[in-house]
């Protein structure tokens, strides 16, 4: 982990992964001063997350990627990347002199290239198959796998802060049961008939 930064926060219920795309609808009025600074200034900001499972204190470092809508009020949906994982060390009601609160955090530097082995690969393009996705990265890492899986927060989190090499054994588990949830839909799509 890095030195110490301090960013603004944003404390939200979710846990975004790296890589992942978040669309967001912001509202509130220091938050509304927030995407007006990470717009203006391209500064990232954190997503801490406001979980009770949180005991690791870990967040996602996000930028902004494009604003979808602006609405007369001053709302504004967004879409936000995540670009790392943090540990916070202090959150603070307010960032500098602004309305948003801020933190001082520890990024992770989370490295992307963390590739499944061969049986994660094989299950995951059998999950795509299933699910009648499309894709065309090749090869995956475990991020773009464990988002295309669509985690529940506390799974989440589980996958952050399980050691590094027992990520894959996660996956393969999430994995097979979503894979056996796809299978039972495809045999009972013919027992039901409406009238």
């Amino acid at each position: 982990m890095s030195d110490v930064l301090h960013i603004p926060m944003f404390p939200l219920s979710i846990l975004p992964l790296p890589g992942e795309l978040v669309p967001l609808h912001i509202f509130e009025p220091r938050y509304r001063q927030l995407l007006q600074d990470a717009e203006i200034n391209d500064i990232p900001f954190g997503v801490y997350f406001s979980h009770e499972v949180n005991e690791r204190k870990i967040g996602s470092l996000m930028k902004l990627e494009s604003i979808i809508k602006r609405y007369p009020g001053g709302e504004t949906d967004i879409i936000v990347k995540c670009d790392d994982i943090f540990n916070m060390d202090l959150l603070l009601r307010t960032y500098k002199s602004k309305l948003y609160p801020g933190g001082n955090v520890r990024l992770w530097k989370v490295m992307m290239d963390a590739f499944p082995g061969p049986a994660l690969y094989d299950l995951f393009i059998q999950y795509l198959k299933l699910r009648n996705i499309a894709h065309n990265l090749t090869p995956f890492n475990l991020y773009q796998i464990a988002n295309e899986l669509n985690l529940d927060a506390v799974d989440r989190y589980k996958f952050l802060t399980i050691n590094e090499d027992r990520r894959e054994v996660f996956l393969l588990g999430r994995l097979r049961f979503q894979i056996h949830l796809a299978e039972q839909e495809e045999k009972t799509k013919d027992s039901f008939h409406l009238n």
